[in-house]
């Protein structure tokens, strides 16, 4: 055999036996996503009726946001899901305190915009906050509710509805 066929059999052999290792990366799902759970009922310092979600949600006195999704995911339909093909979603909070609340988010599994957060006036200084946050893309996400010193982060998940309701 010829030195150019001899170096072009291994070669081959080579490339087919490390094509076999997996140098694959973690596929993206919820499984792989530590999202957050909420208690099984809500911060003892918050009266029930004061937080939206409270039976779902996950905090203290300090702060808390309430209504978060069955085991972590939020699954958006179409009616959720903005021109931009951002996911919209509603979340209540509780401002035990007052001062300035910002909410912050970015996707912890791949990269996507930062998360938007709209946080109308109107509520108080302290007590409940309605806010929007819109997601710019499907993926795990970690969100900051922050007042001053004090902050709260969560991790969902966030993925489109794939089959019809």
């Amino acid at each position: 055999m010829k030195p150019s066929r001899v170096l072009a059999v291994i070669t081959a052999a080579v490339l087919s036996v490390t094509g076999c290792t997996s140098t694959e990366t973690t596929p993206p799902g919820p499984q792989n996503c530590p999202v957050t759970h909420p208690g099984r009922s809500g911060p003892s310092e918050i009266p029930e009726e004061s937080l939206f979600g409270w039976d779902r949600s996950y905090g203290d006195g300090r702060l808390a946001v309430g209504g978060l999704w069955p085991d972590g995911v939020i699954d958006a339909g179409p009616d959720f899901i903005e021109k931009d093909g951002a996911i919209r979603m509603k979340f209540g909070w509780w401002r035990g305190s007052p001062g300035a609340f910002e909410i912050t988010g970015r996707r912890l599994d791949g990269s996507a915009p930062p998360l938007r957060a709209d946080i109308p006036d109107g509520y108080g200084d302290t007590g409940f906050q309605a806010t929007g946050l819109y997601f710019p893309a499907e993926g795990c996400w970690e969100v900051t509710g922050r007042i001053g010193a004090t902050r709260l982060v969560f991790v969902t998940y966030v993925m489109k509805t794939r089959q019809p309701r």
